[in-house]
Protein backbone atom coordinates (compact mmCIF):
# COMPACT_ATOMS: atom_id res chain seq x y z
CA UNK A 1 0.00 0.00 0.00
CA UNK A 2 1.56 3.26 -0.82
CA UNK A 3 2.39 5.41 2.53
CA UNK A 4 0.65 8.78 2.40
CA UNK A 5 2.19 12.11 1.28
CA UNK A 6 2.39 15.04 3.98
CA UNK A 7 0.78 18.33 2.44
CA UNK A 8 3.59 20.39 0.87
CA UNK A 9 3.40 23.97 2.39
CA UNK A 10 5.10 25.64 -0.81
CA UNK A 11 2.55 23.58 -3.47
CA UNK A 12 0.65 26.96 -4.78
CA UNK A 13 -3.33 27.09 -3.51
CA UNK A 14 -6.22 25.15 -5.22
CA UNK A 15 -9.47 25.60 -5.26
CA UNK A 16 -11.01 23.10 -2.59
CA UNK A 17 -13.54 20.74 -3.70
CA UNK A 18 -17.08 20.20 -2.08
CA UNK A 19 -16.91 17.45 -0.11
CA UNK A 20 -19.94 14.93 0.77
CA UNK A 21 -21.36 16.70 3.07
CA UNK A 22 -20.92 19.86 1.67
CA UNK A 23 -22.39 19.01 -1.18
CA UNK A 24 -25.70 18.13 0.28
CA UNK A 25 -25.85 20.82 3.46
CA UNK A 26 -25.34 24.32 2.88
CA UNK A 27 -23.55 26.88 5.05
CA UNK A 28 -26.54 27.69 7.50
CA UNK A 29 -26.62 24.02 8.46
CA UNK A 30 -29.85 23.35 6.40
CA UNK A 31 -30.31 20.82 3.67
CA UNK A 32 -29.86 21.68 -0.03
CA UNK A 33 -32.56 21.56 -1.86
CA UNK A 34 -32.66 20.02 -5.26
CA UNK A 35 -33.73 22.36 -8.05
CA UNK A 36 -34.85 20.22 -10.20
CA UNK A 37 -37.34 18.44 -7.65
CA UNK A 38 -37.32 20.82 -4.86
CA UNK A 39 -37.11 18.22 -2.25
CA UNK A 40 -34.38 18.07 0.71
CA UNK A 41 -31.14 16.69 -0.62
CA UNK A 42 -30.40 14.25 2.21
CA UNK A 43 -28.47 11.50 1.77
CA UNK A 44 -29.91 7.91 0.49
CA UNK A 45 -28.99 5.21 2.74
CA UNK A 46 -27.33 3.41 0.46
CA UNK A 47 -24.55 6.08 0.04
CA UNK A 48 -24.47 6.37 3.81
CA UNK A 49 -23.84 2.74 3.89
CA UNK A 50 -21.32 2.37 1.60
CA UNK A 51 -19.65 5.52 3.93
CA UNK A 52 -19.85 3.28 6.59
CA UNK A 53 -18.08 0.29 4.80
CA UNK A 54 -14.83 2.65 5.06
CA UNK A 55 -14.63 2.12 9.20
CA UNK A 56 -11.50 0.23 10.00
CA UNK A 57 -10.43 0.15 6.19
CA UNK A 58 -7.81 1.92 4.32
CA UNK A 59 -8.26 4.76 1.72
CA UNK A 60 -8.95 3.30 -1.35
CA UNK A 61 -9.37 0.32 -0.50
CA UNK A 62 -13.47 0.23 -0.63
CA UNK A 63 -14.36 0.49 -3.93
CA UNK A 64 -18.19 1.61 -2.89
CA UNK A 65 -16.29 4.75 -1.53
CA UNK A 66 -14.99 5.60 -4.43
CA UNK A 67 -17.58 7.73 -5.96
CA UNK A 68 -17.21 10.07 -2.94
CA UNK A 69 -14.07 10.41 -2.87
CA UNK A 70 -13.02 14.46 -3.81
CA UNK A 71 -8.94 14.34 -2.97
CA UNK A 72 -6.81 15.00 -5.58
CA UNK A 73 -5.11 11.51 -6.29
CA UNK A 74 -1.77 10.96 -8.83
CA UNK A 75 -1.13 7.15 -8.59
CA UNK A 76 -0.59 7.54 -4.59
CA UNK A 77 -2.29 7.54 -1.36
CA UNK A 78 -1.98 11.32 0.49
CA UNK A 79 -2.99 12.09 3.72
CA UNK A 80 -5.99 14.57 2.07
CA UNK A 81 -7.33 11.33 0.86
CA UNK A 82 -6.84 9.24 4.30
CA UNK A 83 -8.58 11.78 5.96
CA UNK A 84 -11.09 12.43 3.92
CA UNK A 85 -11.92 8.30 4.03
CA UNK A 86 -11.80 8.63 7.77
CA UNK A 87 -14.23 11.57 7.86
CA UNK A 88 -16.61 10.23 5.24
CA UNK A 89 -16.39 7.17 7.42
CA UNK A 90 -17.21 8.80 10.50
CA UNK A 91 -20.03 10.99 8.94
CA UNK A 92 -21.91 7.94 7.75
CA UNK A 93 -22.21 6.69 11.02
CA UNK A 94 -23.08 10.12 12.73
CA UNK A 95 -25.55 10.67 9.77
CA UNK A 96 -27.39 7.45 9.88
CA UNK A 97 -31.11 7.53 10.44
CA UNK A 98 -31.26 11.10 11.30
CA UNK A 99 -33.53 13.67 9.62
CA UNK A 100 -31.56 16.76 10.12
CA UNK A 101 -28.01 17.38 8.91
CA UNK A 102 -25.10 16.35 11.26
CA UNK A 103 -22.29 18.42 9.35
CA UNK A 104 -22.78 22.34 10.79
CA UNK A 105 -20.13 25.01 9.64
CA UNK A 106 -18.07 26.29 12.60
CA UNK A 107 -18.79 23.41 15.44
CA UNK A 108 -15.35 22.01 16.32
CA UNK A 109 -15.19 18.04 17.27
CA UNK A 110 -14.16 19.55 21.06
CA UNK A 111 -16.92 21.84 20.89
CA UNK A 112 -19.34 18.99 19.95
CA UNK A 113 -17.96 16.76 22.76
CA UNK A 114 -18.47 19.27 25.15
CA UNK A 115 -22.16 19.09 24.39
CA UNK A 116 -22.12 15.42 24.60
CA UNK A 117 -20.56 15.38 27.60
CA UNK A 118 -22.70 17.97 29.51
CA UNK A 119 -26.00 16.26 28.14
CA UNK A 120 -27.98 13.75 30.03
CA UNK A 121 -27.49 10.65 28.14
CA UNK A 122 -24.32 9.51 29.31
CA UNK A 123 -21.94 9.54 32.11
CA UNK A 124 -19.78 12.57 31.97
CA UNK A 125 -16.84 10.49 33.45
CA UNK A 126 -17.17 8.11 30.85
CA UNK A 127 -17.29 9.88 28.37
CA UNK A 128 -14.29 11.97 30.03
CA UNK A 129 -12.43 8.21 29.77
CA UNK A 130 -13.56 8.19 25.97
CA UNK A 131 -12.29 11.47 25.13
CA UNK A 132 -9.24 11.18 26.86
CA UNK A 133 -7.97 7.63 25.17
CA UNK A 134 -8.92 9.19 21.69
CA UNK A 135 -6.60 12.09 22.02
CA UNK A 136 -3.96 9.85 22.88
CA UNK A 137 -4.03 8.32 19.60
CA UNK A 138 -0.52 8.23 17.99
CA UNK A 139 -2.10 7.50 14.35
CA UNK A 140 -5.20 8.69 11.95
CA UNK A 141 -6.30 5.22 12.40
CA UNK A 142 -6.34 4.12 15.95
CA UNK A 143 -7.83 8.05 16.37
CA UNK A 144 -10.85 7.46 13.78
CA UNK A 145 -11.60 4.19 15.63
CA UNK A 146 -11.48 5.49 18.99
CA UNK A 147 -13.71 8.10 17.70
CA UNK A 148 -16.90 5.71 16.13
CA UNK A 149 -17.93 5.35 19.97
CA UNK A 150 -18.08 8.78 20.47
CA UNK A 151 -19.79 9.60 16.94
CA UNK A 152 -22.51 7.03 17.74
CA UNK A 153 -23.12 8.63 20.96
CA UNK A 154 -22.87 12.36 19.46
CA UNK A 155 -25.69 10.72 16.54
CA UNK A 156 -28.16 9.54 19.81
CA UNK A 157 -27.94 13.26 21.07
CA UNK A 158 -28.00 14.57 18.08
CA UNK A 159 -25.00 16.81 18.26
CA UNK A 160 -23.72 17.89 14.73
CA UNK A 161 -20.47 19.11 14.19
CA UNK A 162 -17.93 21.08 11.40
CA UNK A 163 -17.00 17.93 8.79
CA UNK A 164 -14.41 20.55 6.75
CA UNK A 165 -13.01 20.71 9.78
CA UNK A 166 -12.66 17.56 11.04
CA UNK A 167 -11.21 16.57 7.71
CA UNK A 168 -8.28 19.05 8.22
CA UNK A 169 -7.73 17.80 11.55
CA UNK A 170 -7.55 14.29 10.62
CA UNK A 171 -4.89 15.12 7.96
CA UNK A 172 -2.98 17.07 10.46
CA UNK A 173 -2.85 14.50 12.99
CA UNK A 174 -1.01 12.26 10.52
CA UNK A 175 2.18 14.56 11.40
CA UNK A 176 3.51 14.65 14.18
CA UNK A 177 4.44 17.92 14.59
CA UNK A 178 0.98 19.27 14.41
CA UNK A 179 -0.92 17.01 16.09
CA UNK A 180 0.21 18.59 19.18
CA UNK A 181 -1.94 21.79 17.58
CA UNK A 182 -4.86 19.59 17.54
CA UNK A 183 -5.30 18.31 20.55
CA UNK A 184 -4.71 21.54 21.87
CA UNK A 185 -7.86 23.18 20.22
CA UNK A 186 -10.06 19.80 20.72
CA UNK A 187 -9.46 20.65 24.14
CA UNK A 188 -9.87 23.81 24.39
CA UNK A 189 -13.24 23.39 23.16
CA UNK A 190 -13.79 20.47 24.90
CA UNK A 191 -12.92 22.40 28.41
CA UNK A 192 -13.68 26.03 27.61
CA UNK A 193 -15.52 27.93 29.73
CA UNK A 194 -18.38 29.57 28.98
CA UNK A 195 -21.82 30.72 30.76
CA UNK A 196 -24.83 27.92 30.63
CA UNK A 197 -26.66 30.41 28.75
CA UNK A 198 -24.03 31.38 26.43
CA UNK A 199 -23.16 27.71 25.92
CA UNK A 200 -26.68 26.38 25.29
CA UNK A 201 -27.42 29.24 23.03
CA UNK A 202 -24.13 28.54 20.92
CA UNK A 203 -24.10 24.98 21.08
CA UNK A 204 -27.51 24.42 20.38
CA UNK A 205 -27.92 22.68 17.34
CA UNK A 206 -29.55 24.95 13.77
CA UNK A 207 -32.99 23.92 13.16
CA UNK A 208 -33.07 22.06 9.63
CA UNK A 209 -36.62 22.97 8.94
CA UNK A 210 -38.76 21.12 6.77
Amino acid sequence: MPTATPPDPAAPARSVARRYWTGRVDSRGKWRIDPASRTEMKPPGEELAALRAGLGRAAGTVPAMWPFYTSPVDGRVTSELEAEHAALALYGLHQQSQSRPMHQHGISLGRALRTLHRSERFGQEAVDRRVAAAVSATSVPALVYRLRGLTAQLRTVEQPLDYDRLLLDLQRWKHPGSRGGVRRDWGLGYHGWRSPDQSSDEERPTPSGG
